[in-house]
């Protein structure tokens, strides 16, 4: 799912199966003949067909090193499919409730699952931890929730996907580096072209790397001489944990995200990740832990995060919980990642809320979007998602009008911006 860490807004993700490590199934015979190029995918190549694009990221690969025999191995396979390019630029996002996402997503059974396979492969976890200094449970947290241990990797052509989202405009630059590195991967030796089966935006493996990442970060852990994230469960391991350690800048040792509780009155404007106090800071405005333990009197730098307000789950987000947004920017996955790892690693569920949290309708959040579009602020795609530039832009219209600064859209300041009575400055100033 790593496709999400280039999406803009919450991906809802369809609901895995919980069976155990599972092998990985030959791919079909050779791709059926593709679609003819959309017309407007040449706009940005200077209107050069697909075989002339595709003949030029050859000759950059070669630049970069990949021989000509593994080009030509995998040229089969580098066909143009209009299908992809659909499906890319149709991407549905909707907004969900944080409790209903990491209810589903964080569920006992996966938490279960991930220990299970802590002790099933116990010497690449201790070997990895002591190499990256990443915790068991932050690996397997991100194992089950991209592919549920390798049950579901996707099923699509790598090489076509990779080469069809090159050859469009969209992110051409990104994914024609993408193709490149997948080409080392197989040149290499890590992979055979028909072994590439993964995703429709091409990642591979079981906690689904693009290939820049593979190629970067994917390490040989059982010792066979390939880097195997498809079938190795070694692999995976040692993988994953160099990506989150030296891609992701983890810091040995530290938190990454536990529950707390907060006081009713708290300053609100306070909590969000790009202010971090003290512990101890947040311990004199009256932050404890949920069963009213207090937090340690020192000087760990901590954001308070409240993925649905103030009345919602509460969590302190520490450093390294920069690893779960870099991973996945949208921030109810970041944030489900971050707490089925504490899960996987002891913590108790979280607590309920007292209350049900009222949400926008779809329809007056992106009617909140419009107005603070035309207060100036920058919320991106105004498309009834509650996105972080979203998030920003309400906590400060909450500071212009006076409301508890939580950065939870309400039916109170969207009635306060319909009147129209203040205006905002743009998001970043704001503060």
């Amino acid at each position: 799912m790593l496709l999400t860490r280039y999406a803009i807004a919450t991906i809802a993700l369809a609901a895995y199966s919980s069976c155990a490590f599972a092998q990985f199934a030959p791919p079909p015979a050779k791709p059926a003949v593709p679609k003819a190029p959309s017309p407007r995918a040449a706009s940005c190549h200077n209107g050069a067909s697909f075989d002339r694009f595709l003949a030029d990221v050859k000759q950059q690969a070669m630049a970069a090193g990949v021989s000509q025999r593994t080009i030509a191995e995998a040229s089969p396979y580098l066909i143009y499919d209009q299908g992809i390019v659909n499906r890319d630029r149709g991407q549905r996002v909707f907004g969900q409730l944080f409790t209903e996402f990491a209810g589903r997503m964080a569920a006992p059974y996966r938490m279960q699952n991930g220990q299970q396979h802590i002790k099933q492969y116990a010497a690449a976890f201790a070997r990895a931890e002591k190499e990256y200094g990443v915790p068991p449970a932050v690996i397997a947290a991100f194992w089950g929730l991209e592919s549920d241990f390798g049950a579901n990797m996707g099923n699509l052509p790598t090489l076509k996907s990779l080469v069809s989202l090159a050859y469009d405009c969209r992110r051409s630059e990104m994914f024609v580096n993408e193709t490149i590195a997948a080409l080392k991967i197989i040149d290499r030796g890590d992979l055979h072209p028909d072994e590439m089966i993964g995703s429709w935006a091409g990642e591979l493996g079981q906690t689904q790397f693009l290939p820049v990442h593979y190629v970067n970060y994917a390490v040989d852990y059982d010792g066979d001489g390939r880097r195997d994230l498809l079938r190795s469960g070694a692999d995976v391991i040692g993988s994953t944990a160099n990506y989150i350690a030296n891609g992701l800048k983890w810091r040995r040792g530290e938190p990454w995200l536990e529950e707390i509780k907060v006081p009713p009155n708290l300053p609100w404007d306070k909590t969000d990740l790009t202010v971090r106090e003290p512990r101890s800071t947040w311990a004199q405005l009256g932050v404890t832990y949920p069963d009213g333990r207090p937090l340690p009197n020192d000087n760990l730098a901590a954001s308070v995060l409240l993925p649905m307000g103030r009345f919602g789950p509460a969590f302190m987000a520490y450093p390294n919980f920069a690893a779960y947004t870099e991973w996945n920017n949208s921030l109810i996955y970041s944030t489900t990642a971050g707490y089925l790892a504490s899960r996987i690693a002891g913590a108790p569920p979280m607590r309920k809320p007292t209350a049900p949290v009222a949400q926008l309708p779809f329809n007056e959040l992106k009617e909140l979007q419009q107005l603070l579009v035309r207060a100036g602020f920058n919320v991106g795609k105004v498309d009834g998602v509650l996105g972080q530039q979203t998030r920003a832009a309400v906590k400060a219209m909450q500071i212009k009008h006076g409301l508890p600064a939580d950065s939870w859209p309400t039916t109170e300041l969207l009635a306060r911006m319909r009147g129209g009575t203040a205006q905002a400055q743009p998001a970043g100033i704001v503060r």
